[in-house]
């Protein structure tokens, strides 16, 4: 069987970002495909990737993106697939264009997008986890064991420094 989740991002440089959605993936025992399929230098390989993606066995796809940010879009536009965007940090812009051009989609192309750079990679791995979770008992319990370890890891009291 085929990864259910793919992670697609517009460029190499992008995968500093889109790492952490594949190593949370991981952290649960998710399996995910990782493409570079760039919405403005490839077009033509978006489109086959995001028509076909459903037919390949994915159940969502959690896109990457920076500066003009359309991959999301443009690959939600494409597939009846659920896409979580994930807005790239910009050095331009740190990221606020990247996340006003994912969030601002029209009615009726939807596209769940998720905080600017790691924290969003992260968030959109565990949302699509979340889905997933809906009909899978096991990996259900996973989620639940991961968000009792992270309540256990806040504090009540700050450490006292020597």
């Amino acid at each position: 069987m085929r990864a259910p989740i793919a992670i697609i991002m517009g460029s190499q440089s992008d995968w500093d970002t889109m790492r952490h959605a594949a190593e949370t993936l991981d952290m649960l025992g998710i399996g995910s495909e990782k493409h570079i399929v760039s919405a403005h230098r490839t077009p033509d390989r978006l489109f086959a990737f995001a028509k076909g993606a459903k037919a390949a066995g994915f159940k969502i796809i959690i896109a990457g993106a920076g500066g003009a940010a359309h991959l999301p879009g443009m690959t939600a536009s494409l597939t009846e697939l659920p896409v979580f965007g994930v807005p790239i940090e910009s050095k331009a812009l740190s990221g606020i264009d990247s996340l006003y051009s994912i969030v601002q989609m029209p009615a009726g192309v939807p596209v769940g997008t998720l905080a600017i750079g790691k924290p969003g990679a992260v968030n959109a791995a565990l949302l699509a986890a979340s889905v997933l979770a809906l009909h899978d008992k096991a990996l259900a319990e996973k989620l639940a064991t991961w968000r009792k370890q992270q309540t256990a890891a806040v504090t009540e009291r700050p450490e006292e420094s020597a």
